[in-house]
C-alpha cells in the first residue's frame, strides 16, 4: 500500500510539473535549424513563422513550427534535416467533407466545435490527408479530442473534459 501511494504522488508532482509535455521544448526562431527552416520555406515561401518547439516523436527528434500562409494557421513538423512530416491546418465547419459531417451530427447532435484541423501526413514527398482532428464539446457539455478519416470513420475518441483550456 505504501508503494502504491508513493507512485500515486509522484504521479501527481510529475503531472504538476510544467505546462509543457516532457518530451517538448519551445525553441526560439532564431535557434531553429537552418535546415528547418529551409524546409517551411521550401514548402511554404510566403509563411510567417510565428513559434517553434522541438519534440521527441517515437524516438525520433521532430520540430513542430507554427506559421501563418494565406490567411491559414499551420503545424508544420519537420525532421532535423528539414523534410516535411506532416502539416496540421486549422479549418472550419463549414469546411468539413459531407461524409465527416454527417458522421458529426449524427454522433455529437448540438455540439460545439472548438477547432477543426486537417492533419496532412508527408511520406516520400507526397501529403496525403490521413484524417480531421477535432476538439469540440458535446451538448451534454462532454469535452472531446476526435479524429475522423476523410470518408467519415471515427478513428479516436478521447475524453478531455478534465483538462484545462
Amino acid at each position: 500500500m505504501r508503494t502504491f501511494l508513493w507512485c500515486l504522488t509522484v504521479a501527481a508532482l510529475v503531472g504538476f510539473v510544467g505546462g509543457a509535455r516532457a518530451d517538448e521544448e519551445n525553441v526560439p526562431l532564431d535557434k531553429l535549424p537552418k535546415a528547418v527552416v529551409d524546409g517551411v520555406k521550401k514548402r511554404f515561401p510566403d509563411a510567417e513563422l510565428k513559434e517553434a518547439s522541438k519534440e521527441d516523436e517515437n524516438g525520433k527528434t521532430v520540430y513542430e513550427v507554427t506559421i501563418k500562409d494565406k490567411g491559414h494557421n499551420l503545424d508544420v513538423t519537420l525532421t532535423p534535416e528539414g523534410a516535411l512530416v506532416s502539416i496540421e491546418r486549422s479549418i472550419e465547419a463549414k469546411d468539413l467533407p459531407k461524409a465527416v459531417a454527417d458522421t458529426l451530427d449524427q454522433k455529437y447532435p448540438k455540439a460545439t466545435f472548438k477547432t477543426i484541423e486537417e492533419v496532412i501526413k508527408v511520406r516520400d514527398g507526397k501529403e496525403k490527408l490521413e484524417y480531421y482532428e477535432l476538439l469540440l464539446v458535446t451538448a451534454e457539455k462532454k469535452k472531446l479530442e476526435v479524429t475522423v478519416t476523410p470518408d467519415g470513420k471515427i478513428n479516436k475518441e478521447e475524453d478531455k473534459s478534465k483538462e484545462k483550456d
